[in-house]
């Protein structure tokens, strides 16, 4: 190798090293540009979110540990530690609207999976305005729920309902109050909601029907299974992931308020005074109006519905 070309192979690398270093400085500098742009554009949605949901749940979680009351300002800050906590294992009010909290999931969420996966496989069915029966089902969910549950009102009404004025002409002299009996108003209000809600799992399960590979239907049918065992050994096992997300979707259904504030406040004989329902009451109507007190109840629901989440992903996780 000659002198030459031993002095210019150095000089060589070092204009190719200045123009990496050069290259990278510029892209990094435009990637810091287009995220500072990035972040501009999701600040108001950011700022929001932080306000209305981060705060308030801090917030919560801190007045949990308090005595605060509404009427008294200065209660705010006067920590009692697990004292709302321990209030809560001996009010018998809290456990018995828990418990109808609890019959209320058992009748929704059962009740809306069964009817759902009813009407996804019935829709993945139809060859021709599939898309027109999706938008029915699915109608109700962007109702607003106060529209609705009052609709529902209406048609439950003893005098003037349009259930017991057809019951009055099939012959049924003394129809019943739906919503004033206490063997019929949970259950009065459980369909309101499962009729409310029923096309948000209807559509998980249609994206998960049209999610299965048809060859298998095919290859199952072609091994003489029926329609029913297609159903059972293909469409139920590959629809698991999609149980489990209507499941842990469905666990805040716990803690219903409007359902009940709007339809039977409670009533009758408390018999729809359910857990969210009677923390409400205790922040917002009975008494000096324990925050406090509704906070510590709010958050142990919220470790109810964990608890609830937990168990539906142990019994459905995948493996």
């Amino acid at each position: 190798m000659t002198v030459e070309s031993r002095t210019t192979e150095p000089a060589g690398r070092t204009s190719t090293l200045a123009t990496l270093v050069r290259e990278f400085r510029a892209a990094r500098e435009a990637k810091v540009k287009t995220n500072f742009f990035g972040y501009v554009f999701i600040a108001p949605a950011l700022i929001l979110y932080l306000v209305f949901s981060i705060w308030p749940m801090f917030r919560g979680f801190v007045m949990a540990f308090t005595d605060y009351r509404f009427i008294y300002p200065k209660t705010l800050w006067a920590f009692n530690g697990l004292k709302n906590f321990r209030e809560i294992g001996s009010d018998k009010v809290y456990w018995s609207s828990l418990g109808i909290s609890l019959r209320y999931t058992l009748m929704v969420i059962p009740a809306s999976i069964v009817l759902a996966l009813f009407l996804a496989v019935l829709i993945s069915k139809v060859r021709h305005f599939a898309g027109f029966y999706r938008w029915i089902v699915y109608l109700p969910v962007i109702l607003p729920i106060a529209v609705t549950l009052l609709m529902f009102g209406q048609f439950y009404g003893e005098k003037f309902g349009f259930i017991n004025v057809n019951l009055r002409q099939l012959g049924v002299a003394k129809p019943p109050n739906w919503l004033g009996n206490v063997r019929y108003a949970l259950p009065c209000v459980a369909l309101a909601d499962i009729w409310r809600g029923i096309g948000f799992p209807t559509v998980l399960f249609l994206i998960g029907i049209y999610g299965i590979n048809a060859e298998l239907y095919e290859a199952a049918a072609i091994d003489g299974a029926t329609a029913l065992q297609q159903f059972w050994k293909i469409t139920i096992p590959l629809l698991r992931p999609t149980f489990l997300l209507i499941l842990v979707l469905s666990s805040g259904i716990v803690g219903a308020t409007e359902q009940m504030m709007i339809l039977t406040g409670g009533g009758p004989q408390n018999s729809t005074r359910t857990i969210g329902l009677y923390f409400y009451q205790v922040a917002f109507q009975f008494g000096d109006l324990r925050m406090g007190y509704s906070a510590a109840m709010a958050l142990s629901l919220g470790l109810v519905s964990a608890v609830l989440t937990t168990f539906w992903f142990r019994v459905l996780r995948e493996r």
